[in-house]
């Protein structure tokens, strides 16, 4: 009778069926399969925990036991049960141990795929065999669902498989069989891709409770399973085509832009548009240009070249892989796909830092791809961080915005006090402003300008601005004080009616014109009629105030030095009537005033029955 031979096998070759395979195939008959109490346990929390090897584990002992007579083996589980502490410690190789001790102290010989078990295992002096992949490839059954026209292919329990094909931007769904998948054709086929990624350069990015994210050679898989989703699911993702930048419908001057002056961009676009693929492209034209080029991707999909490292997260945070980045020293990294709030500050830390950058964001515009940022980095520092935003559509790029950060009074605001840091965002093929982003109150805003809104004086003649008035006096004279405010000199008698009721005149043109105007009477006329008032003077940084009460808002006012007429202005909202420190008429104020000269205002809306304003009625 042949002599009964003892083994001790350890959770790697459960898992992967190695000893399932062997024991089926007769290499095994007449051994005696010992499986440590610990091993046991911890197949059995990775099950609780809803991970896959654990299933699978538990499945391949299952088979064992029930084929022990055909096969010719005895199988027992030997040993005390696996403590919590020591179960939480699995990973650092505290059960390994308590296996090899098994097998030590039963002369047994190891049965391991694992490198180090077995290492360690001969260290000790306990006789190991390392069980090799299987030379015949495994037969996974999915890549017979694709074809040259196929993204992504979906499969899910109890439905028909589909697929997705075509070009980006116009997919279409197709049912690939009509007869559904169970519960069991999903499992065998996930068993085959987790097999088949274990035993080759295939990587396991993400694995957590009911859920693993699998990158098989250029397959990107997804395999969810209850309680994360109501029903097991497999989703295969496979780039359709890998272009270069040339490929895309790109001018001389966003080429020279992607060279030389971009070192924040950001790809925006929907899921599908071809925003990894563009990305993959920019990689590439970096890497050709002589630079070094790294990626952040979790998982690791992009299509790049050899010569191209590409990083994961280092013990689960790209936070930690920046740290890591900086001391390679990269000229450029494409992060594929920015979507914490981590993944934006580490992106920005990386920008800070001097690292040329190009990030991936969902978004179903180029303005929604901006406005990720703002929340998440300093509104200040985003034109520092992102300078350039592709936006891109069905697989090309349909718009590019460029940011510039500007101190000016925001589109549709006139009072230069009003002005702050503004981020102008361009067409960058026309360089027309269409949008703006500032701070208004304690919110940060993203303001639309219109189509052919004019801001400022910069895009209007002088005579322009005089054409608007000489309807009220063909004489008119115009000053230009700023980019944004200007004094128009008028008759005596034409000033209540430029400046309107209540202002309506006045503020209407403002609108129009877009810039403040002031409104003065020429040649040194006067208006003697109306009501004097006190005013208080002070002033602000930019204008000298003086101030009448908020009663008097909106309507004319005239100043007067020593009974000689200096300016008429509209008393503002707050009261105040402002002499812009620019001015001629704020240098004439100060030189009277320096001498002592005395301050009259006197008030008049001459829409207003006088008697409103304390004056005696003409009847």
């Amino acid at each position: 009778m042949e002599r009964t031979k003892r083994i001790v096998v350890d959770t790697s070759v459960i898992i992967n069926n190695r000893l399932l395979t062997r024991a089926q195939s007769g290499e095994l008959r007449n051994y005696e399969i010992i499986v440590p109490q610990v091993a046991f346990d911890e197949l059995y929390a990775q099950a609780s925990d809803h991970r896959r090897q654990g299933w699978v584990g538990l499945e391949a002992l299952q088979q064992l036991f029930e084929s022990a007579s055909d096969t010719g083996i005895t199988i027992t589980i030997h040993g005390n049960h696996a403590t919590a502490e020591e179960l939480e410690l699995a990973g650092s190789g505290r059960l390994d141990n308590l296996i090899n001790d098994a097998a030590k102290r039963l002369r047994a010989t190891l049965y391991t795929s694992d490198k180090l078990q077995q290492l360690a295992a001969r260290a000790t002096g306990i006789d190991a065999v390392l069980l090799q992949s299987d030379a015949e490839p495994i037969d996974l059954e999915f890549p017979k669902y694709f074809d040259s026209d196929t993204m992504s292919v979906h499969l899910k329990e109890n439905m028909a498989p589909v697929a997705k094909r075509g070009g980006p931007g116009s997919f279409i769904m197709v049912t690939l069989e009509s007869a559904p998948l169970s519960r069991a054709d999903l499992e065998r086929i996930a068993y085959k891709i987790i097999d088949a990624t274990r035993v080759s350069n295939g990587i396991i990015e993400i694995e957590k409770p009911g859920a693993t994210v699998v990158q098989y050679e250029d397959y990107r898989i997804a395999i969810t399973r209850p309680p994360f989703s109501e029903a097991v699911e497999i989703t295969v993702v496979h780039p359709l085509v890998n272009l270069s930048l040339n490929d895309y419908d790109v001018s001389d001057e966003l080429m020279e832009r992607f060279s030389d002056a971009a070192e924040g961009v950001v790809v925006a676009g929907p899921p599908g548009s071809g925003k990894s693929t563009l990305a993959s492209s920019l990689a590439d034209f970096y890497s050709e240009k002589g630079r070094i080029v790294k990626t952040f991707e979790s998982p690791r999909d992009l299509q790049v070249g050899s010569n191209i490292t590409q990083y994961a997260k280092l013990d689960g945070s790209f936070e930690n892989s920046a740290d890591i980045l900086l001391l390679v020293r990269p000229d450029c990294t494409i992060f594929d796909e920015v979507r914490r709030r981590e993944d934006f500050e580490t992106f920005t830390d990386l920008r800070l830092a001097g690292v040329g950058m190009v990030g991936v964001v969902h978004a179903n515009s180029p303005m929604d791809g901006i406005q990720r940022f703002i929340g998440k980095v300093d509104l200040g520092i985003i034109p520092s961080v992102l300078d350039t935003v592709v936006f891109v559509q069905g697989g090309g790029i349909e718009k590019v915005y460029e940011l510039d950060l500007k101190v000016k009074v925001p589109s549709g605001m006139i009072e230069a006090d009003l002005a702050r840091p503004v981020i102008e965002v361009r067409d960058f093929a026309t360089k027309s402003l269409e949008h703006e982003i500032y701070t208004f109150g304690q919110e940060n805003v993203i303001v639309p300008v219109p189509d052919g809104h004019t801001k400022g004086i910069g895009g209007l003649a002088e005579d322009k601005i005089r054409s608007m008035f000489e309807r009220y006096d063909p004489s008119v004279a115009v000053e230009i004080l700023s980019d944004s405010r200007v004094v128009v000199r008028v008759a005596k008698d034409r000033i209540p009616s430029v400046i309107g009721r209540r202002g309506s005149n006045i503020s209407d043109l403002e609108r129009k014109l877009g810039i403040s105007i002031d409104v003065e009477a020429r040649n040194d006329e006067s208006i003697v009629d109306g009501l004097e008032v006190p005013a208080s003077f002070s002033e602000s940084k930019t204008a000298l105030l003086l101030d009448v009460g908020t009663k008097y808002a909106s309507m004319s006012a005239t100043v007067f030095v020593d009974d000689v007429q200096l300016t008429s202005r509209r008393v503002g909202r707050k009261g105040q009537i402002k002499l812009p420190k620019r001015s001629e008429a704020a240098r004439r104020f100060i030189d009277m005033v320096s001498a002592d000269g005395d301050i009259r205002v006197i008030v008049k809306d001459s829409q207003i029955p006088q008697q409103s304003l304390g004056l005696p009625s003409d009847t």
